[in-house]
């Protein structure tokens, strides 16, 4: 008879209060009793067996959390989700298909016809346009707050309709660092939710949460899953936001704390801290369909494992290149917060330790015609749309992600002409440094004999 005392330890189910890294690479994982498989497999089905009759009528009464159908769940994705609640410090997260699928679910969950939502005007192209747009036609209206710290324009832009601020960590492409911890402080006089855009930052660099954010959304195919093959996104829940004092303030959230029948309790009253997210699970992602494949699930929770790792080579390139292109005089000038010479400079100390992400813009000198040359004469970066890659990728703002814009709005906003967007990639530094001199000697060479750029 063996000794029960030498039986082998079971393995950690519960990664609480493990480290940061330590929980990218295991948080959500679970066994698999069949095979032993030590990764967690790539569940390809679209639907589940009832264990019988009575469980199949306590899953569509809401009575059982076990999914019904991969629209609502899969158990490849869970494995994402439950990690990156974990590193963001939330209670729960969704994964979709799509970052503005992420961006559509966690809005439409708080807003509906004749709702307004405020956001700050610097936020991604693609997001303006969603809200604009898409948004509009669905009678939901949008402000745009411009000065963060200033109370007066917060003022007129809130209305009794409004149900949510909406912000980014890291904007790009002029990585114009926000505020968290200023307008979560606004957001609590209103008693509104604050959802946070958290892609470029990542939790390996800031978690939202801790200054006061409320929901937090990401295009996971950015830096999350890191190698630009899947298209993803996700929600995060941070489980702390007051529905119940909003609604007696008059901010009505009825998905989250209405009951949905008679003898079933509302989602805030089953689910608590975690009630936003499942709202969002049940009452979008499974009526509207963004669901995410299994197979992109797979390498997003693959790409987590590997997070820290990648950010810390992103940024450290990124602060040497920032620096470079400072010095150079082909340059007007760089939009990084991590350079002291940065206006955002002691933001960016505070909350990110001068460590603001890869994604930022430069402007070259000549207008739109030194940025066509600045952009032809690069071999390394990849000319596409798409940031947080494995590979470096330039684009030029005014003619692609914000060419729809008034120019008005692009003033505001800084896109000039001669503006790029540069994602940093995991490329050698010097290699990086060498592709964008010859990028820069095209700048140049467009420059009259007479005329010198140091001068």
């Amino acid at each position: 008879m063996s000794d029960p005392s030498l039986d082998a330890a079971q393995p950690v189910t519960d990664w609480d209060g493990f480290a940061f890294d330590t929980r990218q690479v295991h948080a959500g994982e679970y066994p698999d009793l069949n095979t032993g498989l030590r990764v967690p497999p790539i569940a390809m089905s679209a639907g589940y067996v009832f264990d019988d009759f009575d469980d199949q009528v306590d899953r569509f009464a809401g009575r059982s959390i076990d999914p019904i159908y991969s629209r609502q769940g899969n158990p490849t994705n869970s494995v994402a989700e439950e990690r990156l609640a974990s590193l963001e410090g939330g209670t729960a997260a969704v994964a979709v298909s799509s970052g503005q699928a992420a961006i559509s679910s966690a809005l439409f969950t708080l807003a509906q016809q004749g709702d307004h939502i405020v956001s700050t005007a610097s936020v991604y192209g693609g997001t303006r346009i969603l809200f604009g747009r898409s948004f509009k036609r669905f009678g939901i209206e949008f402000d745009y707050v411009w000065d963060a710290d200033d109370d007066a324009e917060w003022e007129r832009a809130i209305r009794p309709n409004t149900k949510a601020i909406f912000t980014e960590t890291i904007p790009n492409p002029r990585n114009d660092v926000t505020d968290l911890r200023r307008i979560a402080e606004v957001a609590a006089r209103y008693h509104l939710p604050v959802v946070v855009d958290n892609t470029v930052g990542t939790p390996a660099l800031i978690r939202p949460f801790e200054h006061g954010a409320s929901i937090v959304v990401h295009s996971t195919t950015k830096f999350l899953t890191g190698h630009g093959a899947a298209v993803g996104g996700a929600v995060v829940d941070g489980g702390t936001f007051d529905w119940e004092a909003a609604e007696r303030a008059g901010r009505a959230y009825p998905l989250i704390t209405t009951a949905p029948r008679p003898g079933l309790g509302s989602l805030l009253d089953r689910f608590g801290s975690a009630a936003y997210a499942r709202t969002v699970r049940e009452a979008v992602v499974n009526d509207i369909g963004p669901s995410l494949s299994p197979f992109n699930g797979f390498l997003l929770h693959q790409g987590m494992e590997t997070l820290s790792l990648r950010m810390e080579r992103h940024v450290d390139s990124s602060l040497t290149i920032a620096a470079w292109l400072e010095q150079q005089p082909e340059v007007e000038s760089v939009d990084y917060a991590g350079l002291p010479s940065s206006d955002l400079h002691r933001l960016a100390l505070r909350d990110y330790d001068g460590r603001t992400g890869s994604v930022f813009g430069v402007t070259v000198r000549g207008g739109i015609d030194g940025a066509r040359a600045f952009v032809n004469g690069l071999r390394v970066f990849s000319r596409m749309t798409g940031i947080g890659d494995t590979r470096s990728m330039v684009i030029h703002p005014l003619t692609s992600t914000h060419a729809t814009f008034p120019q008005q709005i692009n003033d505001g906003l800084g896109i000039t002409p001669g503006l790029l967007r540069l994602s940093i990639g995991l490329e050698a530094v010097d290699d990086l440094v060498r592709d964008l001199r010859a990028g820069l000697d095209r700048v140049a060479a467009l420059a009259s004999p007479a005329i010198s750029f140091a001068g």
